[in-house]
């Protein structure tokens, strides 16, 4: 009998041992399909507010809304991109998070991210508009994520690792998705665009402001190429988006000796941010410090309320919150 105890011992702890590594694995395998299901989930948390009371402190009136993630979560970015002209605003300030903000904010906020991002996709993916604008977002955002993802445990990333491999697999299928895409001619049988007189043509491509778009408009057709190839057309482009001082600095000659504008132009966007625009934007009271859509009223106290707003880039809204 004494020599059983010590076996029977071993043989319950053995079995005690057991249990517990299944609970374990039972308890890990809800837990990656409760954050499987989480990260699938439609609800969003944002208040969709119209504008937002914004300080460094706070008080007992009023709330100081001191983070990104905070500003983000409740101003109405959601309706936003709906409007052609908050569009590219949103997509600018959704890439610029992307690319350096995303770990500052919080697992609500970047639940939230991920839903607008969704919205952004779906809408692109319906009207077949900014497809290229949305490619180069999502690449950004699936790199960062790349880099991300392996520094877990380092305090990086708000949640668990698997609700990330699921949203960085979702951005794969959105990237295929917009791969996908088949754009078909309009059967429209009226007037087109090489149509049009010459000048007019011209006068159409010189309000285009990005110089991948005249290079693509240039590929549809033999006359619109010898259009698109226009020096004075890059010139224009140079000047408006850099200015003398870069231009100077990133000078190319062509084979004649003249000024080689369309090269520089795509010289001087890899070593320069281009000029940016946009519809419409946010703005800033200075009076009151509340942050509103550009014509979104609010309870301001100034005599003259236009005179103390100021527009806010896209990277001006993150450095707000840079205290």
């Amino acid at each position: 009998m004494p020599g059983i105890w010590p076996s029977y011992c071993n043989k319950e702890v053995y079995n005690k041992e057991n249990l517990f590594n299944s609970l374990n694995y039972d308890v890990a395998a809800k837990k990656r399909k409760k954050d499987m299901l989480n990260s699938k989930t439609k609800t969003q948390y944002f208040h969709q507010e119209k504008w937002i009371y914004v300080h460094k402190g706070s008080t007992k009136e009023r709330h100081g809304y001191c983070t990104l993630g905070e500003a983000f979560n409740r101003l109405d970015f959601s309706t936003a991109i709906l409007d052609s002209r908050r569009f590219n605003y949103v997509v600018r300030l959704l890439e610029l998070i992307a690319k350096s903000q995303l770990t500052s904010l919080s697992g609500i906020a970047q639940k939230n991210f991920m839903n607008i991002l969704e919205k952004v996709v779906l809408k692109v993916l319906e009207d077949q508009q900014n497809i290229r604008l949305i490619r180069e977002l999502l690449q950004t955002l699936y790199t960062s994520l790349c880099t991300l993802v392996q520094r877990v445990g380092k305090c990086v990333l708000v949640g668990n690792i698997n609700m990330w491999v699921y949203r960085m697999e979702t951005i794969l299928h959105w990237q295929q998705q917009l791969n996908n895409i088949q754009i078909t001619r309009p059967a429209f049988k009226g007037l087109t665009f090489t149509d049009l007189p010459l000048c007019l043509q011209l006068n159409i491509m010189q309000r285009l402001s990005d110089g991948r778009d005249l290079v693509s408009l240039g590929q549809v057709a033999p006359n619109l190429h010898v259009l698109s190839e226009d020096r004075l057309l890059w010139k224009r482009l140079c000047q408006y988006h850099f200015s003398e001082r870069q231009i100077r600095k990133r000078l190319i000659l062509s084979d004649k000796g003249q000024l080689d504008w369309k090269k520089m132009y795509f010289k001087l966007v890899r070593c320069y941010p281009r000029k940016e625009q946009y519809g419409d934007t946010l703005q800033l009271c200075k009076h009151c410090h509340i942050l509103s859509w550009k014509g979104t009223d609010h309870p301001c106290t100034a005599n003259n309320p236009e005179s103390c707003s100021v527009s806010l880039s896209p990277q001006d809204f993150i450095n707000l919150f840079k205290f």
